[in-house]
């Protein structure tokens, strides 16, 4: 069974206390993306996934050592329980829309940081990063109604960003370490 996430609220509540200015979904999308693309699961894995060497490493059993903990079981898990930090259901439709495509923001962020110009992605690959990229240009439509039709496009859209996550992680972690052991 793989690790719980936090929840977003005990995320966001240390990220203002240690006055980081992004919010959870984002944090966890470039913890993700920093994972996925071959960063060293670290304790104090804040500083490299954020660019910045002052920031220290979150406490012992914090809500940011745990999402750490739980992003990285999750991604190894073989039954792909990997989840996104993401607002409640009952939230409105466009601060979930817009928590989604922050979390690809921060993906794209930590991905890149980790894996820089060293990674070589499937095809696949590539096209989900490039997918990635559209949604995390995106903003969220302050007039979508919270009608079926836009949770269930939503619910597709979040699926797709979790096995494009996966996918990632497969083609820049995963694939180099069996290679290693290969040779």
């Amino acid at each position: 069974m793989s690790e719980t996430l936090p929840s977003l609220a005990e995320v966001d509540a240390e990220i203002r206390h240690l006055q980081l200015a992004m919010p959870g979904s984002e944090l966890h999308g470039g913890l993700s993306g920093w994972l996925a693309g071959g960063g060293d699961d670290l304790a104090a894995w804040l500083a490299p996934v954020l660019a910045d060497a002052a920031l220290p490493a979150p406490a012992a059993g914090s809500a940011l050592d745990r999402m750490r903990v739980a992003t990285a079981t999750q991604l190894e898990d073989r039954d792909f329980a990997f989840a996104l930090l993401m607002p409640e259901d009952g939230e409105p439709l466009s601060v979930r829309s817009a928590a989604l495509f922050d979390w690809c923001r921060g993906f794209l962020g930590g991905f890149g940081l980790a894996a820089g110009e060293r990674s070589s992605l499937s095809e696949e690959g590539n096209e989900a990063l490039a997918d990635l990229a559209r949604l995390a240009a995106a903003q969220p439509d302050p007039d979508d109604e919270d009608d079926a039709v836009e949770e269930d496009a939503l619910t597709e859209i979040e699926e797709f960003v979790r096995v494009a996550a996966l996918l990632l992680h497969g083609d820049a972690a995963l694939g180099p370490r069996h290679r290693n052991r290969l040779n």
